[in-house]
């Protein structure tokens, strides 16, 4: 048997779960994620989960917080003001956008407060401060 190794074209599917057990994510009902180990493309403890994995291999990994997506930090929820959102979104809480970062990047964030003046925005990763949980299944190495 063949195991994926660091520069392997693979097929994944993959379930996340928060620690309360509830589902963050899940491929097994979508096509499988590809990617080729060690291109960085995805979280790098993600991508070495595969290492030394048979096709056809499942395995879970708990991973802490910090070893996921780093802590929640209080100073990347920021308040901007309401022009800096298109006019046309009817803001909800929690809703997610897509906004131009200071790198003139487009960063997801998420809406936490608003007012006709003011917008409060999360621009933490969502999982950020939360344990996980991966169930990974390697389906092809190509």
């Amino acid at each position: 048997m063949t195991l994926a190794k660091h520069g392997d074209h693979i097929q994944v599917h993959y379930k996340i779960l928060l620690e309360d057990g509830s589902l963050f994510d899940s491929t097994f009902t979508r096509e499988p994620v590809q990617f080729e180990i060690g291109q960085n493309k995805l979280h790098l403890a993600f991508e070495k989960a595969f290492i030394g994995m048979n096709v056809g291999e499942s395995k879970t990994i708990a991973l802490s917080a910090d070893q996921a997506f780093g802590p929640h930090l209080p100073e990347k929820v920021v308040e901007v003001s309401r022009d800096q959102v298109a006019p046309n979104v009817e803001l909800q809480i929690g809703q997610r956008l897509k906004m131009m970062g200071c790198s003139r990047r487009a960063i997801m964030v998420r809406v936490v407060n608003f007012s006709e003046s003011s917008v409060t925005l999360d621009t933490n990763h969502p999982l950020a401060g939360k344990n996980l949980t991966l169930e990974l299944t390697l389906m092809t190495i190509l």
